[in-house]
């Protein structure tokens, strides 16, 4: 009866020992900040490089997909492109060498006729004083005479307009249709450049959600990881405990698997919106208490980099 007495006394003395160690000490998680990358147009997975659990730098290549829309518009861009920029050149250059040179002959022919005109003019002028010719024959001639000057200061002008190009509203016309089709092609080269699927910081693959060959949505995600470098703890504490920690402080954690203590900054305490949300396997809070969440910042992240995220990890208040 007495061995009996003994050990009750020693279980109870045991188990309320361990009480005021639990009481004294909460449970956490270890954490990673995550990321998802996630398609941004339509296409089918064609290639994936990497597997689960690989590490990743940004910038590298997780997917290629295969977007036979893109590359019929690349080629309608293209070929508006070519066509605007012939019109342009075609309204600055004006006409073509040939034909400045057919209007560089017509000038000369037209020009020989005036000074031709001008000099029968002239001779008549001087006859009609003299009275050797009739009023009607000088009319005649002059009127042959402005004739001749008119289409020469028409080529002349016709000629001026091909070696200046066509009019200023018509090249504002033809380079807004070339800015226009520019802008189309850079469109389609962007989304071209979508094909491929890029890390866009250093991380971890934790979950791939597509198969080669399946359809990726806009929007969807592609892959599921953890961003590098950035382990933290995260502990819940119920609100009568508040008084034992501020933001600032330094505090050790200590890593239950593999029996490591971790320095670390609280970083961040804020209310938990959610009962699910708690880091602490077996709560023991009181109903009416709130829940707020700690975050704590390893003051060394080098200490961190190998540890195993969702592990369990305790702190002493």
């Amino acid at each position: 009866m007495k061995k009996i007495i003994t050990l009750l006394a020693i279980t109870s003395l045991f188990l309320g020992c361990e009480k005021n160690i639990n009481k004294n000490q909460i449970q956490g998680k270890i954490e990673n900040e995550q990321i998802a990358v996630v398609s941004k147009i339509p296409g089918k997975i064609v290639k994936i490089f990497v597997k689960e659990g690989d590490l990743v730098k940004k910038g590298d290549t997780l997917a290629i997909l295969d977007i036979p829309e893109v590359n019929a518009k690349i080629n309608q861009a293209e070929g508006a492109v070519t066509s605007a920029k012939a019109q342009y050149n075609m309204a600055v250059k004006g006409a073509t060498d040939n034909q400045i040179k057919q209007l560089e002959a017509k000038k000369q022919g037209l020009k020989e006729q005036y000074q031709f005109a001008q000099k029968s003019i002239k001779r008549l002028d001087n006859m009609l004083k003299d009275s050797l010719v009739s009023q009607q024959t000088y009319d005649e001639a002059f009127a042959k005479y402005e004739g001749a000057q008119a289409q020469y200061n028409a080529v002349v002008a016709e000629l001026d307009d091909a070696k200046k190009g066509g009019r200023i509203e018509q090249q504002n016309m033809a380079l807004g249709q070339q800015d226009r089709a520019l802008g189309a092609l850079q469109e389609v080269a962007t989304a071209d450049k979508e094909r491929y699927v890029i890390a866009p910081q250093d991380m971890s693959i934790e979950t791939i959600t597509l198969n080669l060959g399946e359809l990726a949505l806009p929007g969807y995600t592609l892959f599921n990881g953890y961003i590098s470098n950035s382990t933290y703890f995260r502990f819940t504490i119920p609100e009568s405990q508040l008084n034992k920690i501020k933001k600032g402080q330094e505090m050790t954690v200590h890593v239950f698997y593999n029996n490591k203590d971790i320095k670390g900054i609280i970083s961040t305490i804020k209310q938990l919106g959610a009962y699910g949300n708690i880091a602490t396997a077996y709560p023991d809070f009181e109903m009416q208490e709130s829940l707020f969440e700690i975050k704590i910042t390893p003051s060394n992240s080098q200490e961190t980099k190998d540890l195993i995220t969702k592990a369990t990890i305790t702190l002493k208040l």
